[in-house]
């Protein structure tokens, strides 16, 4: 079996859970694997000393290698690093910036070396999550088997990364073995870089997003009437549309409306909390989401088209369809590649009400229920994470 080592911009205890998480639990019931926490820079470590709920488990290891290695699952390993790296994003000099990276990257490497020979990996595969600052020398210094830049959000769309990530992207995906990228838009963008560049899209749980499984409404949402127009994620300005959503549930005064997730700044202060048919649930467990969606009558994903979004893959567009629930979404470039068959696709306020109103009309609807689940079905993790191997044979036998 051929060990994995996966590093990722997100912790492994992200409470909405991510797709890199869901891709090393898949890899792990072939391959043993180790996730890499990477160290927080001292920049959002302060901030995390500002807001205790943001510390993490790294803030109490105190340099203890033996507790930064912990074990989850028979073949999947949680490696912590128990140190800050310098923050250095502010600087404006190539130069220095590349070199400073290199030392944070070259620390983060020894304590990568370490865990392995724990491990007893040999010969692993490195999987980067989009993590192009703090693994852009790990190819250099780990020397695996195969590396793998892996674009699963368009993060260089971003103020933070702009500075010196438009720089550093291709530069990582060019000196990579393989590359791959979460939609068709990602694939020809980062292909202009490394040639072999393949598909690798989002993946959905079906044993979790189950119809047939009893779901009883959770207790915050029992009371409310049908019919229920819903969204699961993160309520944020920057991908979601805040004033289509404010001028919908109120010219759609009949539709009871129900979010559940967590908010940004901009949505807990916006007019739909004074709204009457307006529910907000707040932040749930991963595993509590499809409680949720089954209450639905038709679920939404009302994003903003902007550089961010538009080439984004849309995981909750595959939950919601393997749950049979019919869905409105805005017609983005990977909404019209990918999903346009199984879905009412809008723009507008005027439009987003139309395709509500017969989504509505087609949520009993068994045989568009069950081709919904079928086209959900296809994309699990299972059949992601084969995908995944195939390249890797492949690149292999080539070689």
């Amino acid at each position: 079996m051929k060990p994995f080592i996966v590093t990722s911009l997100q912790q492994w205890e992200l409470e909405l859970g991510t797709t890199v998480r869901s891709f090393s639990l898949e890899i792990a019931k072939h391959h043993p694997v180790l996730y890499v926490n990477t160290p927080l820079d001292w920049a959002s470590w302060m901030k995390g000393m500002l807001k205790p709920a943001l510390r993490d488990r790294r803030f109490d290891l105190k340099r203890d290698k033996k507790a930064s290695l912990r074990q989850v699952q028979e073949k999947l390993w949680i490696l912590d690093c128990p140190f800050k790296v310098l923050s250095i994003n502010f600087i404006r000099s190539k130069r220095l910036f590349d070199l400073l990276n290199k030392w944070n990257n070259a620390r983060i490497a020894r304590h990568i070396r370490w865990a392995t020979n724990e491990l007893h990996f040999e010969h692993p595969t490195l999987f980067i999550d989009n993590d192009i600052f703090r693994s852009f020398y790990l190819k250099d210094l780990l020397k695996p088997a195969i590396s793998i830049y892996y674009r699963r959000d368009y993060v260089i769309g971003r103020p933070y990364w702009k500075r010196h990530g438009v720089r550093l992207e291709p530069l990582l995906a060019s000196k990579s073995d393989l590359s791959m990228a979460n939609s068709v838009q990602f694939k020809q963008e980062i292909g202009q870089y490394n040639p072999k560049t393949y598909l690798l899209e989002t993946g959905v749980n079906i044993h979790q997003y189950n119809p047939s499984l009893i779901m009883e409404a959770p207790k915050d949402i029992r009371h409310v009437r049908k019919p229920i127009v819903g969204y699961t994620g993160y309520l944020t300005n920057m991908r979601l549309d805040r004033d289509l959503l404010e001028a919908l549930v109120e010219r759609m005064s009949d539709v009871e409306w129900v979010f559940t997730g967590p908010e940004d700044e901009d949505f807990k202060h916006s007019r739909l909390h004074k709204m009457p048919n307006t529910h907000f649930t707040g932040n749930k467990k991963v595993e509590e989401l499809p409680l949720y969606v089954a209450q639905f009558d038709v679920c939404i994903n009302p994003q903003r088209i902007n550089e961010i979004t538009d080439g984004n893959y849309p995981l909750k567009i595959d939950e919601y369809l393997a749950m049979g629930k019919p869905v409105v979404a805005t017609a983005t470039q990977i909404m019209l590649e990918t999903f346009a068959a199984h879905t009412h696709l809008a723009n507008d306020v005027d439009s987003y009400e139309k395709m509500i109103r017969l989504a509505l009309s087609e949520s009993e609807n068994k045989t568009l229920k069950e081709d919904r689940i079928a086209f959900a079905n296809s994309h699990s993790w299972e059949n992601r994470t084969q995908t995944l191997f195939t390249y890797i044979e492949d690149y292999q036998k080539q070689r």
